[in-house]
């Protein structure tokens, strides 16, 4: 059997993962562990730099430097400073193939695949031999784990700092429009979009005319120049939720398509039947747009 069945690389900042070696086994225990490497990975800044999970038949063992950690599921028969000795030998080849500008570059899920061949050869050597390949030597590791032992983690640490995580993760998409990526804006989209400036425009025009006229002969008409620009802020926002991802959007979506029925149905006197169903059907157009335009879908994990 295997020692080293699975190594996993991410980046520490976000959990991003960068590579993977190649899934060949269905052991139950190792998909177990492997959806805690997940659960590790949405929370990397928050543990140490060297830990390990124990389990019964298998164990996970982690390394981060330099803003990379450095993953391995193991068997629990091989010791601890040749799991080590293992993530030290991987850290060496990630960091000569891939430096600190292209890891921090990278946008999308798994970015460095082809590294797999590097993380197979490794597993190997170890595997088949039995020791180190490249430059750590296990009485190094071995010492250095004497003078600074890895944390060990349990399940209910992990699970209770991937709830903190996925905390910040939420705040994060709230603030951050970067950290989400929607589909591409169709050609109908842009239309919404010209058209929702367009009926924004008519309501501030119209709504700033009414304010001077309001002024000078009806004081009781200011409430159709709230009317007014009340629509006008409601394209706008239109247009906002349209282009950028927002929590909550089918419901502010929603709001605003009522938002604008509502004050051209005030505004009947003012306009007619053919005005009316043109703000409302640009209004409803970019409703029915805003709601198909998803969020983007993540690479598949390429059964790593």
């Amino acid at each position: 059997m295997s020692l080293i069945l699975f190594a996993f690389v991410a980046r520490v900042r976000d959990g991003l993962p960068l590579s993977a070696s190649t899934d060949f086994e269905y052991n139950r225990e190792l998909q177990e562990k492997k959806r805690q490497l997940r659960t590790i990975s949405r929370a990397l800044a928050l543990f140490p730099e060297r830990a390990a999970v124990k389990g019964q038949e298998l164990n996970i063992y982690l390394v981060s430097s330099e803003g990379v950690s450095y993953m391995s599921v193991c068997h629990w028969s091989i010791p601890a400073a040749m799991a080590f000795c293992f993530l030290e030998d991987l850290r060496w080849e990630f960091t000569a193939c891939y430096n600190a500008s292209v890891v921090s570059l990278a946008d999308r899920p798994y970015p460095f695949l082809e590294f797999d061949g590097a993380i197979q050869k490794l597993k190997q050597q170890y595997n088949r031999k039995g020791g180190p390949a490249l430059q750590v030597t296990l009485a190094e590791v071995q010492e250095d784990l004497r003078l600074r032992p890895p944390q060990i983690l349990t399940l209910e640490e992990l699970e209770l700092t991937n709830g903190s995580a996925n905390g910040h993760t939420e705040q994060q998409l709230a603030t951050s429009g970067q950290s989400v990526k929607l589909e591409p804006v169709t050609a109908p989209g842009i239309l919404s979009l010209v058209l929702n400036i367009m009926c924004a425009s008519l309501n501030v025009i119209r709504g700033v005319h009414l304010i001077e006229y309001t002024f000078q002969e009806d004081y009781d008409s200011m409430r159709n120049v709230v009317a007014f620009l009340v629509a006008f802020l409601c394209c706008l926002l239109q247009c906002h939720l349209y282009i950028f991802h927002s929590r909550l959007k089918a419901a502010k979506s929603l709001g605003l398509l009522s938002a604008i029925v509502l004050c051209n149905v005030f505004l009947r006197e003012l306009r007619n039947a053919w005005q009316i169903a043109f703000h409302v059907g640009v209004a409803s157009l970019s409703t029915a747009l805003t709601f198909r335009r998803k969020v983007q879908d993540r690479s598949p994990d390429c059964r790593v």
